[in-house]
């Protein structure tokens, strides 16, 4: 049987379990909690509604 190589999720190179990929992008202090903060959502856009009209015909 031949093992699966895991491949480096960061760079082109295969796995060699650095740790680099668990480390915070705000804090590299600290491991990723998958808290999102790092995340940016400036391309999602809202829009309130003030009233729902109908057409009675």
């Amino acid at each position: 049987m031949s093992e699966k190589i895991k491949q480096c999720v960061l760079y082109d190179k295969e796995c060699d379990d650095c740790g680099e990929c668990d480390i915070c992008d705000l804090d590299p202090l600290k491991i990723c909690d998958n808290c999102g903060k790092c995340i940016d959502f400036k391309d999602v856009a809202t829009i309130k509604i003030d009233a729902v009209l109908k057409d009675n015909d």
